[in-house]
């Protein structure tokens, strides 16, 4: 009897001390197990698609990165490059003992939110591709938005919890696999937007950049399926409200976006370039910083 208890106590001294290593995060997507705990995520902009800077951005000390191709070369077959070149890194796994990588990457295309046509396509080969979120230029409205939710999600099988908005992703993960290192029940189960699906590691992100968008800002915020909402440094939103980067007008529509994405639970993402500023916005509720290495 004492034999038997004593076998006991050991196999469950050593389910303890085991178990935390055998657990892999919640999200494989960095930037969502942060956000999922209510954490802020910081992260940099880039539009170098070079071997060597995807290889630095995986090893960046930040949450996410994004690749910038609004302004810069719509170039897949380099982005393909770079998610290979950013996401697998063996070293990562190897320390961590799972698949997520050290920094999530996301990216911007040219498409603005009313071009749903355009963002149809380079929404569903961007996802194949690997990335691990989007970010959407020029969101007008809900509508808008719930459309580009749309092509981030599969259909939804008949039990699952989370049917609407309704998936119009076609299903062809490809590099996605590799990307992500899993198989592809383990992809289904992860490639969905959060917190809509509170195990889905994709962010869809509308940007806030007109009058009205930021008319709408609160409606946009309230779509199913919204990771975030973000706006950049203010000068595409100034020239749709007709005055300097500087004046307070510009600063007043932050905080009224700031307000929505509060009022409606979602990570409210600006840009803040020193850490003065990425004190003084984190302290008043921004969830998502993009700033610059070394800030």
């Amino acid at each position: 009897m004492k034999f038997k208890i004593a076998a006991l106590l050991t196999v469950l001294a050593l389910a303890a001390v085991s178990a935390p290593a055998q657990q892999s995060p919640l999200h494989l997507n960095p930037a969502v197990e942060k956000l999922a705990h209510g954490l802020p995520v910081i992260g940099s902009q880039t539009d170098d698609m070079s071997l060597q800077n995807c290889h630095a951005l995986a090893r960046q000390d930040f949450d996410y990165s994004y690749v910038d191709m609004e302004h810069g070369p719509l170039n897949l077959d380099a982005l393909a490059f770079c998610i290979a070149a950013s996401m697998v890194d063996k070293a990562a796994v190897l320390k961590k003992n799972n698949a997520q990588p050290n920094v999530a990457l996301f990216a911007r295309f040219p498409p603005y939110g009313r071009d749903l046509e355009a963002n149809d396509w380079i929404v569903k080969q961007a996802l194949d591709m690997g990335l691990m979120g989007i970010i959407f230029n020029g969101v007008d409205n809900k509508e808008q938005m719930t459309r580009l939710v749309q092509f981030m999600r599969y259909p939804q099988q008949k039990m699952s919890k989370f049917q609407m908005p309704s998936g119009l992703r076609g299903y062809s993960p490809g590099n996605a696999l590799f990307a992500w290192g899993i198989s592809a029940a383990e992809y289904e189960k992860h490639a969905d937007v959060w917190p809509l699906n509170p195990e889905g590691d994709l962010l869809a992100i509308a940007m806030i950049e007109t009058a009205e968008g930021l008319k709408n800002v609160d409606s946009i915020a309230a779509v199913p399926g919204v990771g975030a909402i973000f706006i950049g440094v203010g000068a595409d939103l100034s020239q749709y409200l007709g005055v300097p980067q500087t004046s307070p007008v510009v600063e007043q529509a932050r905080q009224t976006i700031l307000a929505a994405c509060k009022a409606h639970n979602v990570p409210c993402g600006i840009t803040a370039l020193g850490k003065e500023e990425v004190d003084r916005r984190l302290k008043e509720g921004w969830r998502m910083i993009r700033t610059q290495r070394g800030e």
